[in-house]
């Protein structure tokens, strides 16, 4: 524990001085993260960023409200969609979240008001539609001509 600051010293030059011979003890050798950056140096300021660290550190996450989680899975889900596989699969993936929105609109959920629009199929397959290439089936290369002989001929020559 340290001293109180005797009376008639400025505080700067009492901290200063407290921090000098602390060094000379050698209390600051070998102290965790010596010579690498603070942590969240160069980002803007965050009035909650101890709370989102303990958080991070704990290995915890906040649920959303009701309303905000729908909206971020239906954004989720057009996004799917749009890079699925196949145009079934995109169908599929928008199918059961407007099946989620539709139940939604029964129910009171928390978060503020909000009404999630169902999502347009068609405008969702149109842009997975943009995000292929055309699949151009390759030419056949023509046949030749076969020889046209009557019925006759073919007979005779066996």
């Amino acid at each position: 524990m340290t001293e109180r600051k005797p009376p008639g010293v400025s505080f700067e030059t009492w901290i200063d001085r407290q921090i000098r011979e602390a060094t000379e003890r050698g209390e600051f050798d070998d102290l965790p993260g010596t010579g690498r950056p603070l942590p969240g140096e160069g980002r803007p300021h965050d009035e909650m960023w101890w709370i989102k660290q303990k958080m991070q550190a704990e290995n915890l996450s906040f649920p959303l409200p009701g309303t905000l989680a729908l909206r971020k899975e239906a954004e989720e889900s057009r996004a799917a969609a749009v890079d699925a596989r196949t145009e079934a699969e995109a169908r599929r993936i928008i199918g059961d979240i407007n099946d989620k929105i539709r139940e939604s609109y029964g129910k009171s959920l928390s978060g503020p008001p909000l009404v999630q629009p169902l999502i347009d199929v068609e405008e969702v397959l149109a842009d997975w539609r943009t995000r292929r290439p055309v699949e151009e089936k390759p030419a056949r290369a023509p046949e030749p001509p076969r020889e046209r002989r009557s019925f006759f001929r073919r007979f005779r020559n066996g």
